[in-house]
């Protein structure tokens, strides 16, 4: 009898990380469209920001740098779609379901550590890689850029960036409090990233030793290896040195998570 039942029985459907994090991202979309604050900062802002920024390079001499206002603007909306598509709003989503209990649930399931988190930021650097893709489409042709000299660089420094944004992203959520001061936390790396990563001005006209700091800030390996890519006068020593910087920052921010990620409401 008991084996008739067993023969009988449904069998259990089984489940793969990718399912699982496919899962948890469909429902990550949901969530994140009915945040109407998430959706303007990570849809509009990183949209307007390159061109308040074309209007600051006007009082520029980029031609001292060796850009024009295009190989200017074209990473710099890169890193704009990172830090305000990917990054913050990646802080507050993370922020807000460790409030309500929804990361502590999910860890009682199937679901890994590893594929909560990855899971959870899937929508985030899918609409990051998106909104990149149409940005350089819409450089090229508003700002008569012209294809890549090196794609390959172009593509490396922005898959570092969203990976790092996302890492980054899960390392301030574990310092943060709660849903409200989420729209803090993010604002110092934002603000300094935008000021010294050669988003709004280019590193080559600072001072040496300033510039030689903001070459170690995080975003400034993306940015100059998409710059790079478009402009082709990178060499492979100063790329390799773009990459490791960035590689380091994902090793630190993913050490940052593992130590002090927390999945309960701080209290």
């Amino acid at each position: 009898m008991s084996t008739t039942h067993a023969a009988t029985r449904p069998a259990r459907a089984t489940t793969t990380p990718l399912s699982r994090m496919t899962a948890l991202a469909r429902a990550e979309v949901i969530l994140l469209g009915r945040t109407k604050g998430a959706l303007v900062a990570a849809l509009f802002v990183p949209l307007v920001l390159p061109v308040s920024t074309a209007q600051v390079t006007k009082e520029m001499d980029l031609a001292k740098a060796g850009l024009d206002t295009g190989t200017l603007i074209l990473p710099a909306s890169f890193g704009f779609s990172l830090l305000f598509a990917v990054y913050s709003v990646l802080v507050g989503a993370l922020v807000v379901r460790r409030e309500e209990l929804v990361l502590k649930r999910l860890r009682t399931g199937e679901l890994r550590d590893v594929e909560i988190l990855a899971g959870s930021a899937l929508p985030a650097v899918l609409t990051g890689l998106v909104q990149c893709l149409l940005l350089a489409a819409g450089c090229s042709v508003l700002l008569d850029v012209s294809a890549p000299s090196a794609p390959h660089l172009a593509v490396v420094g922005l898959l570092l960036g969203l990976v790092m944004c996302a890492a980054l992203a899960a390392a301030t959520a574990s310092f943060t409090r709660t849903g409200e001061s989420a729209q803090v936390t993010p604002m110092p790396l934002m603000f300094v990233s935008m000021m010294g990563s050669g988003m709004v001005y280019p590193l080559e006209l600072l001072p040496d030793r300033l510039a030689s700091f903001c070459e170690l800030l995080p975003l400034t390996p993306v940015v100059t290896l998409v710059r790079g890519g478009w402009t082709g006068d990178l060499s492979a020593y100063e790329a390799l040195g773009a990459v490791a910087t960035a590689v380091a920052w994902i090793v630190i921010a993913v050490f940052a998570v593992r130590r002090w990620f927390r999945w309960e409401p701080r209290r």
